[in-house]
């Protein structure tokens, strides 16, 4: 069963910075394509940025291409989404999940699975 961990979210102020850890059990970490994913109160959950197995590849939501970076370290199981440029519409609650299957298909929750608890973005204006 995959499990994952969301960790590094808090408070900021707008144009400030935040970096968020996933770490993940339960599966061959470095076979598959990880996600960041987040969630605002009323609306949909939506891609923030997707990786493939190996780093070499990623998919980035339109909003946050230019300011977000996502990396992952396959020696040590961990997923990373640096937050650069932060805006109050950022604001979410963040969540990372495993690809369902072996190749990146895209960065839509439903290709994913696994999900944490989350961890919760606030940016001030």
């Amino acid at each position: 069963q995959v499990q994952v961990v969301e960790s590094g979210g808090g408070l900021v102020q707008a144009g400030g910075s935040l970096t968020l850890s996933c770490t993940a059990s339960g599966l061959p970490f470095g076979a598959y394509p990880m996600g960041w994913f987040r969630q605002a109160p009323g609306k949909e959950r939506e891609g923030v940025g997707c990786i493939n197995y190996s780093g070499s590849t990623t998919d980035y939501g339109d909003s946050v291409k230019g300011r977000f970076t996502i990396s992952r370290d396959n020696a040590k199981n961990i997923f990373y989404l640096q937050m650069n440029s932060l805006k109050p519409e950022d604001t979410a609650m963040y969540y990372c999940a495993a690809g369902r299957m072996y190749y990146l298909t895209g960065c839509v929750p439903s290709e994913y699975h696994g999900w944490g608890q989350g961890t919760q973005v606030t940016v001030s204006s």
